[in-house]
């Protein structure tokens, strides 16, 4: 059974937010299975598009490029992929998927994520003014603990406050950073 946030609904495109690649170009088992939830979304129509967002962490590949390649065993390739591969924070994700998806004159998204880090994604996509659902994928026995998640929720839930009031100059920051980067 999907675990998700709110209705799935048709969307113009799935964001699929990144995880940790391996040593090796291995995709952690949070990537794997973020990417490959989006994949079921995909092959269930929920849109035509999947956005793969993350950039360069600890080992190559980038975040994306790793779920590309789960994404192309599955069988989805193509137009269908877009690559986001410059992001290395979440409001960085939300921002450099936001300004591909405008550039498509896209502006309704299905995120994936684990649900403890849906309600900070959709706030981001909802201030930078797209409708937004998430969806999560399921846990499975040999996912990450209870332990580990019940501390991602008490970390989310006492950082979304001030994520809330930072976002606006954060994103002004981001937007800075990513203008001098491209000079």
């Amino acid at each position: 059974m999907d675990m998700q946030t709110g209705p799935v609904c048709t969307a113009d495109a799935i964001v699929v937010f990144g995880a940790a690649v391996w040593s090796g170009g291995e995709p952690s088992p949070t990537l794997r299975r973020r990417t490959l939830h989006a994949v079921d979304l995909y092959k269930r129509n929920l849109a035509p598009l999947i956005v793969l967002s993350g950039g360069m962490g600890k080992h190559p590949p980038t975040e994306a490029a790793a779920m590309a390649r789960l994404c192309h065993d599955a069988g989805i390739e193509g137009a269908v992929l877009v690559l986001e591969d410059r992001s290395t924070t979440t409001l960085e994700n939300a921002a450099f998927s936001a300004e591909l998806l405008r550039e498509r004159g896209l502006s309704r998204v299905l995120v994936v994520s684990d649900a403890y880090h849906l309600p900070r994604i959709k706030l981001c996509f909802r201030y930078l003014g797209f409708e937004t659902r998430g969806s999560a994928p399921p846990r499975t026995s040999t996912s990450t603990s209870r332990g580990r998640v019940l501390r991602a929720w008490l970390r989310e839930i006492a950082a979304l406050p001030w994520y809330c009031l930072s976002l606006p100059w954060r994103l002004k920051s981001v937007r800075r950073a990513a203008d001098t980067s491209g000079e």
